[in-house]
Parts: C-alpha cells; structure tokens; sequence
C-alpha cells in the first residue's frame, strides 16, 4: 500500500514540474516579442529599425545615378514648361530697356564738345537741345551681343530705335556702334575701324557744305563693306581707302548693303534715302533723313 501511494506521489511532483517548466518558457517567450508599433521587419533583413530610420536608410541606399537622374527629368520638365506670362511680361520690359533715347547729358555734352560738337557753339546751326542721345543693342560679326550708342537728331531717335530694335531681333551683323568721338571725330578713322556712327558736325569731303551728319539726320553702316565711291578731278575716289576691295557692288560678299538688304528696306520704310541711289556718286553706307 505504501508502495503504491510513493508512486502516485512521484508522478504527481512530476506532473507539477512539467507544468511550472511550460510556464516559465512560455514566459520568457513573451518577453522576447519585438514591439511592432515601434519596428519594422522587412525581406531585406532591416529588423529593429524604426520606420523613419528605415525610410533614411532606404533613401541613401538609392544609386546616385538614378537620383541624378531623376533630379534632371525634374530640371527639364521645368525648364520645357512655357514661360508666364509675368515673365514674358518682363522679358519684353528688360528688352525695351535696351533702347532707348534721351536728351544729352550734362557729362555728354562735355565728351562731345571740341570733337563732334563745336568747342565753339555760337555759330552752329544745331543746339544740345536739338540732339538726342539713343542707346541700342547689336550683334557683332562674332554673333555676340553688344551695347551700341549713338547722337542722332531729336527728329529721328525714335526712328533708330525701331530700326536697331527690328536689325538686332533679325540678328543682323553689324561690326561696332560707337560716338564717333572715340576716333576724335575722324570720319576716315572711324570708317576704317567699320565703324556705324551718326552725329559729327563736319563738312562734306572735298567741300565747304555741312554733311547731314552735322544735323544728326545721316547714319553710315559697316561703312568698310560699304565704301563712299565718287570722282574728283577724273578719278575715281573711295573712302575708306580699305573699302576699295567692296568698291565692284557686282561682287557678293558679306555686309554688303544693297536693295535686297533688310538694312537698306527699314531704313527706306522709316523715310531715309540711300547714298547708293545717288547718280553722280555712291555712298552705300549712307542712310539720310529728309526733313
């Protein structure tokens, strides 16, 4: 009998072990639970990691041509979007800054004075006040942009505006446009250098009359490639001498003005006569207005 109550003992501690053992695993396998609300496990084996610290990891991980790549799709949609219509506004606005006419400065009158202008005013036929100062932008033989200027007649500073502004927006090229004062008011130095210039209170070569220029109302153009051609004393004179090479106007060479010449049709729009119409004398570079 007591034999049989050991035994029944002995199976009883036994089952109560294997019960306390089940517990204390099942336990500690609960305690070892990651937090899901905290991490994140993905298939890449990034356990543990926060969401925000895996989506950085994620973001650094991405090969540096793909985002150069997609940085550039970004940059090109943008710039193939069309303009708006407050940029195009200032576009034009920046662009009609560009030329642009005024009276003469006071610092003005002063560079021209004893060059262009009479050091001595009181027998000119034209006053300060009669001239007009117009700023324009050109394309150089380079196809570069550059900043012309001109001293013109009031009466016409609109008109060179307008057609500066229609020359420069067909990219017509015109070699330099400076006052011709930067040649101390040598026409010859300054046709030679091709040179566009318009006022200089001068006479007409070979004569005692004032040229148009001495009004502001006569402009010469790329007068290098499109030489003053006239006859004194039987022979044949061309000024500049350098323009004797675009003497023959039957040849085709750049710069070359004649009636075809979108130069030549703006300024005859805008009621200038060309010098290379003249009978008796050539002058392709001359632009005059008859007021």
């Amino acid at each position: 009998m007591m034999k049989k109550k050991l035994i029944f003992w002995t199976a009883e501690l036994a089952l109560i072990c294997a019960l306390l053992y089940s517990c204390g695993k099942n336990q500690g396998q609960d305690s070892e639970k990651p937090d899901t609300e905290d991490t994140i496990q993905t298939e890449s084996g990034t356990e543990g990691l926060s969401r925000t610290e895996s989506q950085e990891r994620t973001e650094s991980q991405e090969p540096t041509e793909l985002r150069a790549e997609s940085q550039g799709q970004t940059e090109s949609r943008t710039e193939s979007q069309e303009p708006t219509e407050s940029q195009a506004v200032e576009t034009v606005t920046d662009f009609a800054a560009a030329f642009y006419r005024e009276p003469l400065s006071e610092a003005l009158k002063l560079r021209i004075t004893g060059i262009s202008y009479p050091a001595d005013d009181d027998g000119a036929q034209i006053s300060y006040e009669e001239l007009a100062y117009v700023h324009v932008l050109y394309y150089d033989f380079y196809g570069e942009v550059q900043e012309g200027e001109l001293v013109c007649n009031r009466a016409i500073a609109e008109d060179l505006m307008e057609i500066f502004q229609e020359l420069y927006e067909n990219q017509y090229p015109i070699e330099k446009i400076r006052l011709v004062d930067e040649y101390g008011g040598d026409d010859d130095a300054s046709m030679e250098d091709n040179n566009t210039s318009c006022f200089n209170y001068r006479t007409v070569a070979g004569t005692n009359s004032l040229s148009k220029h001495a009004m502001g109302l006569a402009i010469d153009v790329n007068p290098l490639y499109n030489p003053y051609i006239t006859t004194r004393s039987g022979q044949t004179v061309v000024s500049p001498e350098s323009g004797s090479a675009y003497a023959d106007r039957k040849r085709e060479f750049a710069h070359k003005i004649d009636e075809n010449d979108l130069c030549y049709r703006l300024f005859t729009e805008h009621g200038f006569t060309w010098g290379g119409s003249w009978k008796n004398s050539k002058d392709y570079q001359h632009f005059q207005y008859m007021d």
